[in-house]
């Protein structure tokens, strides 16, 4: 096993950690079979760092107390690495070694994408700073939500085959594929009915594919809601809606079509007033298309949520319910694919002229389409029960290049701090300040009024 020799910079640093969601330290003392507890936790989370050899904060003495040598922390390893269920793969372990103060194992735990157990078959989540065992139903559900086993296909108790294999949407898929096989032999093979004792029932999957009231027959908030918002803040009030939510139901592929015609229409009305003209805010349409049928068809649909979609007037939200499935962070999301729903994914994608039409490149396409429309990429932030994706209408170009266009396009408009953050995207008032004084001071523009306030200033072509 490697050992790396680290120096008082690098112990400084170690132990100004603070013990959290993603870092933990123990001592070497700790019992293996309790070591495990926390490796476990970890993993079934989001992943972290596990340093043994290190006293916490707590202690007033010296907090580094190593191991003397690597066989000494045997035990440790061999119950982490052999005897937790199934193993964790992809584990980092090493050795750091501090000279006068012992070694510290160090084990890197990556997020995974299974659910695991300690050799006494516990199971534990990491919260915030500590480990919390979970049982049952918490169980499967962090299944569902690590994609480890597939929600999609657990039955619906409500649902009727007779009233699936009699829907003119499963009729019209049939159609489309070319098949002629009988329609309950079609939902066998397609993995779409679940066997319950001598019976298959229709599962989740199926239910949301070619039920054509699928959200009534789930009992669960799985639609989607489209809001107008005409504000950029980032909280907003009831007052700010355009109009109340839109709440799209139906089929998979009947939710996405109206969905991204719905956020188009009201994209091609997004527009701001510079005091005199209303600017219009133009969106690359694929690029939403990709992001909304990724929030779809990867969604976790164990919770009961709808998908939110938030038009504003310098961004658009689509919130989708789950945070990311298996191995899947925001760090690795343009180079990794893993779907939390194969089976609606594989389905959708067997249609001519498919929906999901490159399969693990939809956020790659949207990237190349902002990126041709002068804006910069999507945002992604994940929270404990959802993903979210923002587009927002900032600029390529640095804000200098947009104040000059402006009055390119415009020679004797009028620019606020205000409009110049609406054009450009960039929420940050200090930045845009500093752009104007830079082109103030290179005369390219100049102030209208220096007799009023600097906070009201505005700006006209030198």
């Amino acid at each position: 096993m490697k050992t790396f020799n680290i120096y008082n910079d690098e112990i400084n640093r170690l132990l100004q950690l603070r013990e959290d969601h993603f870092n933990d330290f123990k001592s070497k003392r700790i019992a293996p079979a309790k070591l495990q507890e926390t490796f476990v936790a970890f993993a079934n989370s989001d992943g972290g760092d596990i340093y043994i050899g290190i006293e916490d904060d707590s202690v007033k003495t010296e907090r580094i107390n190593g191991f003397n040598d690597q066989e000494e922390a045997n035990d440790l390893i061999s119950v982490l690495l052999e005897y937790t269920t199934p193993a964790v793969e992809n584990v980092i372990t090493e050795f750091l070694d501090t000279k006068d103060k012992g070694l510290i194992l160090h084990f890197n735990i990556p997020k995974s994408p299974k659910v695991h157990y300690t050799a006494n078959g516990d199971c534990f989540i990491r919260i915030n700073a500590s480990k919390i065992k979970i049982k049952g139903e918490r169980i499967t559900f962090l299944s569902y939500a690590k994609g480890a086993e597939p929600y999609e296909k657990k039955i619906v108790d409500d649902a009727d085959v007779e009233d699936i294999i009699n829907s003119s949407a499963l009729s019209d898929y049939m159609t489309r594929v070319a098949t002629n096989i009988t329609p309950e032999l079609f939902l066998k093979k397609q993995q779409l009915l679940t066997k319950r004792d001598s019976e298959r029932l229709p599962n989740v999957g199926c239910i949301l594919l070619f039920d054509e009231d699928a959200q009534a027959t789930m009992n669960t908030r799985c639609a989607v809601k489209v809001y107008r918002l005409r504000t950029t803040e980032k909280e907003y009030k009831r007052e700010q809606l355009q109009e109340l939510p839109i709440t799209i139901n139906g089929t998979t592929e009947e939710v996405i079509k109206k969905t991204v015609k719905k956020v188009e229409e009201y994209i091609n009305g997004a527009s701001f007033s510079d005091g005199e003209k209303l600017i219009k805010l133009i969106y690359p349409s694929e690029a939403l298309k990709e992001i909304l049928v990724n929030a779809v068809i990867h969604r976790d649909y164990s919770l009961n949520d709808d998908i939110h979609v938030r038009i504003f007037d310098n961004r658009v939200e689509i919130q989708s319910p789950g945070k990311l499935p298996g191995y899947m962070t925001i760090e690795n999301l343009y180079t990794e694919r893993f779907s939390r729903n194969p089976n609606i994914v594989r389905m959708l994608h067997n249609l001519p002229n498919p929906v999901n039409h490159d399969i693990g490149e939809g956020l790659d396409t949207a990237k190349n389409e902002l990126k041709k429309a002068g804006l910069v990429d999507p945002s992604f932030e994940e929270t404990e029960n959802a993903f979210i994706v923002t587009i927002k209408h900032q600029r390529l170009a640095s804000i200098e290049d947009v104040i000059l266009n402006y009055f390119q396009e415009n020679p004797t408009a009028i620019l606020t701090n205000k409009l110049v953050r609406q054009l450009s995207g960039e929420d940050d008032m200090q930045k845009v300040k500093i752009a104007l004084q830079k082109l103030r001071s290179m005369g390219k523009i100049k102030v209208e009024d220096e007799n009023v306030s600097a906070f009201k200033y505005k700006y006209i072509k030198a």
